[in-house]
């Protein structure tokens, strides 16, 4: 009896796994649309809130930037593909550890800005000066952070505010402020959180470009054999 009920149960899992499909996660059109992962589920609305990481390398092909991490969230489900929404990125740990060494100064800092559609983005920088420094360089340095952070968000929609994050050219602008305060090894971006976003997504400007796939080698012609090449020599002859 015992293992009949087995029998059937294994079937039926076997049934339910016949069923499931597999749905592309594909990235929102500022990220242009790229594939981001595929995962497994026998219902559309069973894929909705399920979150995928990646890292930006993954999509843009620089190895430079394997320490930064993309997450998205799925938002839409059509057919067999699901639309994800960004919802944020954020820094290894490694790295971070990498940039901060004994004697020196690590500044954080948390700042919540509104781009110009409206988006409410929470920026987490960091900066790490060279050596230790005083309380009010400390408060200088977090002040220039804070106020280059709400400038790019002031003329940025979200799309542009982001590409200037994970791009670098925000915190270029940040280390070249802070710099004239207090020596600054490294001001970096290390985390953002999307706390509110369009619900419709109008917006199409690119945050970087996807790395064009490598052109695979044309195949080369197989050579004819020798035995025919002679018959139709000597066919041309007579």
């Amino acid at each position: 009896m015992a293992l009949a009920r087995a029998r059937v149960q294994a079937r039926k899992t076997k049934d339910r796994w016949k069923s499931k499909q597999w749905f592309k996660l594909t990235a929102p059109v500022a990220f242009n649309s790229a594939i981001l992962a595929e995962t497994l589920s026998d219902e559309g609305e069973k894929v909705m809130g399920r979150t995928v990481e990646v890292t930006l390398n993954e999509l843009t092909g620089d190895m430079k930037q394997m320490h930064i991490k993309l997450t998205f969230q799925v938002k839409e489900v059509v057919d067999l593909q699901a639309k994800t929404q960004f919802v944020g990125h954020s820094m290894t740990s490694d790295y971070v550890r990498r940039l901060v060494r004994r004697g020196n100064t690590r500044i954080p800092g948390v700042f919540d800005v509104q781009t110009t559609d409206g988006s409410r983005v929470r920026v987490k920088p960091f900066a790490v000066t060279d050596r230790r420094c005083q309380t009010t360089q400390n408060m200088a340095i977090r002040a220039i952070m804070g106020a280059a952070i709400q400038e790019s968000a002031s003329r940025n929609n979200l799309s542009g505010f982001l590409a200037d994050v994970l791009q670098g050219g925000l915190s270029e602008r940040m280390h070249n402020a802070a710099r004239k305060i207090h020596p600054v090894r490294r001001i970096e971006v290390a985390k953002t959180e999307i706390l509110q976003a369009p619900s419709i997504e109008v917006d199409e400007t690119p945050v970087f470009k996807v790395a064009a796939p490598e052109a695979e080698p044309a195949a080369e012609a197989p050579a004819a054999d020798s035995a025919e090449e002679k018959v139709v020599e000597d066919l041309s002859d007579e």
